[in-house]
């Protein structure tokens, strides 16, 4: 059995009070004061998270970028170099192997972020049929990974100096990133992120990433935000309608079927899965992701049966308690063939009781990214 790892900056999780969890190999703090405090901090402040177990892969050389667009779904050529790509990398039969972010340095240089438990397989995925002279190096134990998130995030970056003053967070563009000075060093700053607010990813040197985490701390605070961990972020990205790999997407779990459609360059001529991607698009997919809203009083979880009267239709991949909507929300795979449709009703099995739900299209909460 590997180590459960740890991130760079768990002392300081355990200095402010941190829970922790197992997640993807890593123990992660899972709160410091409170999921439904820190989800709703972040919604109306600003929250801090550390997601350091999210992978880093650096991939280099001469026509590195072209090389990723052959392997990965959706296509480098819609954005030019200082612009991030949420992508797929998908198995020859179509299912997910793992989503994750691409940083377009340039032609020759492509930085990808993927999840913590898929990290290293995504790794090895490319290496494998990498030509000579492109090198895929695993970097996830050279960088932190932090993610400032919400109405207040770009005055916090302002006032550490990571980015201009700019309270309207209209500086730098929806997936785009810099490169900021910071100490003597450079933080990687991209205007993305998991919780459906304004908000922003820092990817940053190991060396000197308590400093930066105090520093951040300490103007999230003043802005009445919070530290958060990954129970927020679960229950902000659940209401933002945004899926979770292993969850909502995964190899038994295709893009079509995950609504990820839009992450797929249908017209390129290669990609890993292109041509059961093509076979199911053109047939239709057997299931789809929907939204669930609760209508009763009770929180649907994930992998329960749903149903149409005696009818079972589908099953549950995510579910919470909705801090913002106050009732408990799902995202669920429903069978086509069923019809269902926008406002139909169905219910959740919740343990032998009945939850009645309303069919809705994600997102729960308004996306406010942009």
């Amino acid at each position: 059995m590997s180590e459960t790892r740890r991130s760079p900056l768990h002392d300081h999780h355990v200095a402010l009070g941190a829970s922790f969890a197992p997640f993807g190999g890593w123990e992660m703090p899972v709160q410091y004061s409170g999921t439904v405090a820190e989800h709703t901090a972040t919604r109306e402040a600003v929250g801090l998270f550390d997601v350091s177990h999210l992978g880093k892969v650096r991939i280099h050389g001469p026509g590195a970028a072209a090389f990723v667009d052959r392997c990965l779904t959706n296509s480098l050529e819609r954005i030019v170099p200082g612009k991030a790509q949420y992508t797929l990398c998908c198995a020859e039969d179509g299912g997910v192997v793992d989503d994750l972010i691409l940083y377009l340095v340039g032609p020759d240089e492509v930085f990808a972020v993927p999840n913590a438990a898929n990290s290293a397989g995504v790794g090895r995925r490319l290496a494998e049929v990498a030509p000579d002279g492109i090198a895929v190096d695993d970097e996830h134990d050279a960088h932190v990974v932090l993610a400032v998130q919400g109405p207040a995030s770009p005055a916090v970056l302002a006032e550490v100096g990571l980015l201009a003053e700019d309270t309207s967070g209209t500086a730098l563009d929806y997936m785009a990133f810099v490169d900021a000075d910071w100490q003597g060093g450079f933080v990687r700053v991209c205007r993305t992120g998991y919780t459906g607010e304004r908000g922003y990813e820092l990817i940053a040197p190991v060396d000197g990433a308590g400093e930066l985490w105090d520093a951040l701390a300490a103007v999230v605070t003043e802005k009445g935000g919070l530290p958060a961990g990954l129970g927020a972020r679960d229950t902000l990205r659940t209401e933002a309608g945004l899926p979770l790999h292993g969850q909502d997407l995964g190899p038994d779990i295709t893009p079509l079927q995950a609504r990820c459609g839009f992450a797929v360059g249908w017209k390129k001529d290669e990609f890993w899965g292109r041509e059961a991607l093509l076979a199911e698009r053109e047939a239709g997919p057997r299931r789809r992701s929907w939204g669930l809203r609760a209508t009763g009083r009770g929180v649907p979880r994930g992998h329960m049966t749903v149903r149409r009267g005696d009818e079972a239709v589908g099953e549950t991949t995510s579910g919470t308690f909705s801090p913002t909507l106050k009732t408990g929300i799902a995202l669920a795979l429903l069978d086509t063939a069923a019809g269902l449709d926008e406002g139909d009703t169905v219910a959740v099995d919740v343990r032998g009781r009945m939850l009645e739900c309303e069919v809705v299209t994600p997102p729960f909460v308004a996306s406010r990214v942009r």
